[in-house]
């Protein structure tokens, strides 16, 4: 066990966990909701810190990310829990883990000075946090990402964006890219599918843009829980009217049979995928991108300006047909970060 760094004290034998939104009140010899940090007379501890369950080079286009460093290798790790309990998840065998305390004893430790040199021994770009939700481990995350900072790595976020204040100001410094789940525009949702609120959400992506963190957005678009064209309008909407015209948002297909408890669902059709993708083009968004559908052209970036090909996705083979992140045709800047 690892002494957590973001709690306050309530009484002699509770504390309140201050990493994400759900600010758990934890009585002694207990875990928090995400049952990766635990009160030990009076004090907090992270049961995950140095175990990552998950270690891999990915191309950054998986987070995904399209506009931050095309092309290239990212070392993603992720750890063992979850704050959220999506019943659509794709990676519930590590992110809804129970007796977490008992199962990282057989598991090996990596220091972050590990993590940072095996990214740069991989000839990897950046590092990514990953799989899970990364705020459940920021203060492992934070001691790597300072380290990485340092030998000129940078650090990349997949997140559902449900952390706290005290989290986002601490990890800001530190973090070069994120991909926020928007998963749909209805708080009841939120609660029904995941056990959380909508407007932390909300907030800290308006938080994240305000910072110039270079963000973009996925929505999985599920039949019959996130499907409804109002909802996906709502969703353009905000990123355009609120974020930035910018902003890349990425529609993806949910697929039942690797979901936690939705596999009484259809999968999601490419038509729906489609129509989500027009309704982004005409909320005004520059660049919206198809997942799931390989070899199709909307995964492609293009020039919203002249309409020139920029960056030819097929999978993740990526061809760099743009000038250092501007349009090779006419100049215009692609929001791409090199």
């Amino acid at each position: 066990m690892h002494p957590a760094r973001f709690y306050k004290q309530l009484n002699q034998n509770t504390v309140q966990c201050r990493l994400c939104n759900r600010f758990c009140a934890i009585s002694n010899g207990q875990v928090g909701k995400c049952r990766t940090r635990k009160n030990v007379n009076g004090k907090l501890y992270s049961l995950i810190y140095g175990y990552p369950i998950a270690l891999n080079i990915d191309p950054v286009e998986k987070k995904p990310l399209f506009h931050f460093m095309p092309g290239s290798f990212t070392y993603s790790l992720g750890a063992l829990g979850c704050n959220f309990f999506c019943a659509n998840c794709q990676n519930w065998d590590i992110s809804q883990a129970r007796d977490i305390e008992n199962k990282v004893k057989s598991m090996e430790f990596f220091d972050p000075e590990r993590i940072v040199k095996e990214a740069i021994e991989n000839e990897c770009e950046s590092i990514s946090y990953t799989y899970i939700e990364p705020t459940i481990f920021t203060e492992y995350a934070l001691d790597i990402m300072k380290l990485a900072k340092q030998k000129g790595l940078k650090n990349i976020w997949v997140s559902n964006g449900f952390m706290s204040n005290e989290c986002l100001d601490a990890i800001i410094p530190y973090l070069d890219a994120i991909n926020i789940d928007l998963k749909s525009m209805d708080d009841d949702f939120y609660k029904d599918n995941c056990g959380a609120r909508i407007q932390p959400v909300l907030n800290n992506i308006k938080q994240i843009k305000k910072a110039d963190i270079h963000l973009e957005i996925t929505t999985l678009i599920i039949p019959t829980l996130s499907d409804k064209l109002e909802m996906l309008k709502r969703a353009a909407e905000f990123i355009a009217l609120e974020l930035d015209f910018d902003i890349p948002w990425h529609l993806s297909k949910f697929s039942a049979n690797i979901s936690w408890k939705l596999k009484h669902l259809p999968d999601t059709s490419d038509g729906l995928i489609y129509q989500a993708y027009e309704i982004g083009k005409e909320a005004g968004l520059k660049y919206v991108y198809v997942g799931n559908i390989p070899g199709d052209q909307k995964e492609n970036t293009y020039c919203p300006a002249c309409g020139e090909l920029a960056v030819r996705r097929l999978g993740y083979h990526i061809e760099r047909l743009d000038s250092k992140g501007r349009c090779a045709a006419c100049d215009k800047d692609l929001g791409i970060i090199l």
